[in-house]
């Protein structure tokens, strides 16, 4: 059961990264534009983010075994139609029906683990699902690299088609059923459509504010502020919300999460950042540049599970808090990548970078699902899952445009340098913002929330 669903939801996770090394590739194959480029990223982390506290509740009261299976076998019908997409709308459009996938499949596992494992049992199976994920997110760029430089990039999504297979034997082989059996009520389907029509209009906005007119600009906002906040006022009014407002009287639940969601906008743009820019500037082959990402591989493999046992002993705020420095540390480390970089202008600040990664993620994990009750946990995971995810796809949609580049700038090696130096600096401060967060967010005393301290988190 633990490796069906540390394949199927590695295999999401994978495709968030895999497809940045492969970027210029599709870009000069399909003809495609920055923004284009952009929404092959983002189309997947729009629909994956948005929907994933959908599944997360969907799993909860159907059936999380059912809801996952679904989830991998969508994705994998939506991997074929990538991998045969003739122009960018195509490959858009299918990445965002990939999305969906992810979203039904990525809570659910999570959620398995959860309510399979006996309490004491939990901690090692949490780690290990958080490792290989994070492996996963790492390894993606070096995959790609090597597919594109051997084959085409078409085999990035095709790849993905077997491997479901197996997922889907396995997880019917081996999983329980579970579900929420004290849900009440219909599922908020007004509050699901509110989430995805405020990320879809922030993101269009972010990724087209170079291009777009004053005027879409300021409807696009004014359309995600509304929905936002109808959102937050249903949430509270309803009887049986997507998302039950009691959840985030923890500090612990909303301290966890707000550096959740700067962390991993941050990671996912440091890493779509670093690889086009040896690539580009660089003149790294893409096998090469996806090799810079083997670091942080290396460090989750041996240290994820070692960083779960230390938060288990010390507590998760620690961890938590120097995770994100020394992430920040290593970003800066590599501002300076240019022309003419080797290995030893990358690899100092990527190993600072993947260490910090490695001490915060497992903590992170169990530190969500233990400050709720089990119930929740399928809605716990997709909460988290959802924050992590906005946060890639936010940071990916605004970062381009905030630093200055646009069109085909991935080309140029002048232009693409400016803007990733400034974005590397942004990266930082948001990194050192999540340690600050943890610091303070995690600090021994009352929390309020299902669980009343720190400590009682360590200890489930």
């Amino acid at each position: 059961m633990l490796a069906a669903v540390t394949l199927g939801s590695g295999i999401a996770i994978l495709d968030g990264s895999i497809v940045n090394v492969a970027l210029r590739a599709v870009g000069e194959d399909l003809g495609a534009s920055l923004p284009q480029l952009q929404w092959v990223l983002g189309g997947y982390l729009l629909t994956l983010a948005s929907l994933v506290l959908v599944a997360g509740a969907l799993g909860d009261r159907h059936g999380r075994r059912r809801v996952y299976l679904v989830g991998v076998t969508w994705f994998m019908v939506a991997s074929a139609l990538c991998a045969l997409a003739q122009d960018p709308a195509q490959l858009i459009a299918a990445r965002v029906v990939q999305g969906v996938g992810a979203a039904l499949l990525t809570p659910g596992a999570l959620a398995l683990i959860e309510t399979s494992y006996a309490p004491e049992d939990r901690a090692p199976a949490i780690g290990t699902w958080a490792g290989v994920s994070g492996i996963a997110a790492a390894v993606g760029p070096f995959v790609g690299g090597l597919i594109v430089d051997v084959t085409t990039w078409r085999w990035i999504f095709a790849i993905n088609v077997p491997l479901c297979v197996l997922v889907i034997v396995l997880a019917r082989w081996s999983a329980p059923e579970s579900r929420d059996e004290e849900t009440q009520g219909r599922f908020d389907l007004v509050g699901s459509t509110l989430v995805v029509v405020s990320l879809g209009a922030s993101t269009w906005a972010l990724t087209t504010a170079a291009d777009a007119s004053a005027g879409a600009l300021t409807v696009a906002w004014v359309v995600a502020a509304a929905a936002t906040v109808a959102f937050l006022v249903r949430i509270r009014r309803v009887p049986h919300p997507l998302v039950p407002p009691h959840l985030f009287g923890s500090r612990v639940f909303s301290a966890a999460n707000a550096m959740t969601l700067l962390v991993y906008g941050a990671f996912g743009a440091v890493l779509l950042f670093v690889v086009i820019q040896v690539q580009v500037t660089s003149g790294w082959s893409a096998t090469a540049s996806g090799l810079v990402s083997l670091p942080i591989t290396v460090a989750l493999m041996m240290f994820s599970s070692r960083a779960g046992a230390l938060s288990a002993r010390i507590g998760p705020r620690v961890p938590m808090t120097v995770g994100p420095m020394l992430c920040g540390a290593g970003t800066l480390g590599m501002v300076g990548v240019g022309e003419g970089t080797g290995w030893l202008g990358v690899l100092p600040g990527m190993v600072v970078f993947a260490l910090g990664l490695a001490l915060l993620v497992s903590p992170l994990t169990a530190t969500v699902l233990a400050a709720v009750a089990d119930r929740y946990a399928g809605l716990a995971s997709g909460i988290n899952n959802a924050v992590a995810r906005t946060g890639s796809l936010l940071a990916v949609a605004a970062l381009p445009a905030l630093v200055g580049l646009s069109g085909t700038d991935y080309t140029d090696p002048v232009a693409f340098t400016e803007g990733y130096r400034r974005a590397m600096v942004i990266c930082a401060v948001l990194l050192a913002a999540g340690g600050v967060i943890s610091w303070f967010g995690l600090r021994p005393g009352p929390v309020g929330g299902s669980r009343d301290t720190p400590e009682t988190v360590v200890d489930r």
